[in-house]
């Protein structure tokens, strides 16, 4: 099949299983890439943990922090499903930088990254991208506000009511009244701009080539493994990755490493339609689209 219909295909796909998405694989040797609306911006949710470590660790290593640096770190309460980690302590805990960095990128602990972001804010995380070349990836806010929507107000059994709100009320210009869902106003980004920042944490590029390896070793070890995971981790392919999860939008960005020497690039961001909470039919419909781009790719 050639590139233009199994795009096709893969579109009415994700429509039929109620999803919209920005996806895209790129060849890390040889920078062929295939993608499917991969310059759509979204709410980057959790991702932000990504380039957060690698800022965290850059200033480790010009000496403005030290990773053994113990902080005290307030505990989150938070009674709702979903988040894990510090965020559900109910006592303050004495942790140190490196083992923050851990617990925000393995872990998507939020109350780990507010403390990292404590000490270097969204806005110079922002400035140190620009600095590496990223231009695409905007960090614009803690993650506690991924903790403060609409469904965090509902009783469990009308969390649908609160991604109801989030389906309606969006506007075609990627505005929204639920601040964390406006791309103007929330962290954002688009597939390719993710797989940008992928690319210069695997390849040589401005990032310095210790930072880089640290943030992939973070991500490696990345325990949310239910979305992607099952269609690129094998005993034959190195899996690294992070996932972002917020009202109706699921994402994941990672890099598969195979056996064979090749690698892999991918971003899957999507937003649906279905008011629910749980929905193992997207997470299953979209790695099946992003494994089709990659196994396309890696035929050619």
């Amino acid at each position: 099949m050639n590139t233009e219909s199994l795009l096709r295909d893969l579109r009415e796909e994700l429509d039929d299983g109620g999803l919209r998405g920005s996806f895209l694989v790129r060849d890390l040797h040889t920078g062929q890439e295939i993608g499917l609306d991969a310059d759509l911006e979204f709410p980057s949710a959790s991702l932000v943990k990504v380039p957060l470590a690698a800022a965290t660790l850059e200033r480790i290593r010009r000496g403005e922090l030290d990773g053994a640096t113990q902080l005290e770190v307030e505990p989150g309460r938070v009674t709702t499903a979903g988040p894990a980690g510090l965020a559900r302590f109910r006592h303050p805990a004495r942790v140190a930088i490196d083992d923050l960095l851990y617990l925000s990128v393995a872990v998507s602990d939020g109350t780990a990254a507010d403390a990292l972001f404590e000490l270097t804010p969204p806005a110079e995380v922002t400035r140190m991208l620009r600095e590496w070349g990223i231009d695409g990836v905007s960090v614009r806010h803690a993650t506690a506000e991924l903790a403060d929507t609409p469904a965090e107000r509902f009783e469990p059994g009308e969390v649908h009511l609160a991604h109801a709100l989030a389906i309606r009320a969006g506007t075609a210009g990627r505005g929204h009244p639920v601040s964390q869902l406006d791309v103007s106003r929330a962290s954002a980004g688009s597939a390719r701009a993710y797989v940008a920042l992928l690319e210069a944490l695997w390849r040589p590029s401005e990032v310095d080539a210790e930072v880089a390896a640290r943030t992939r070793d973070l991500m490696a070890h990345n325990l949310l493994r239910q979305r992607l995971t099952p269609d690129f981790g094998s005993d034959a392919t190195k899996w690294s990755s992070k996932t972002g999860t917020l009202l109706n939008l699921r994402h994941e960005v990672g890099v598969a490493e195979h056996a064979d020497g090749q690698v892999f690039a991918v971003a899957a961001l999507t937003e649906s339609r279905v008011p629910a909470a749980i929905q193992p039919e997207a997470e299953i419909l979209m790695a099946r689209v992003a494994r089709t781009m990659r196994d396309h790719l890696r035929s050619r």
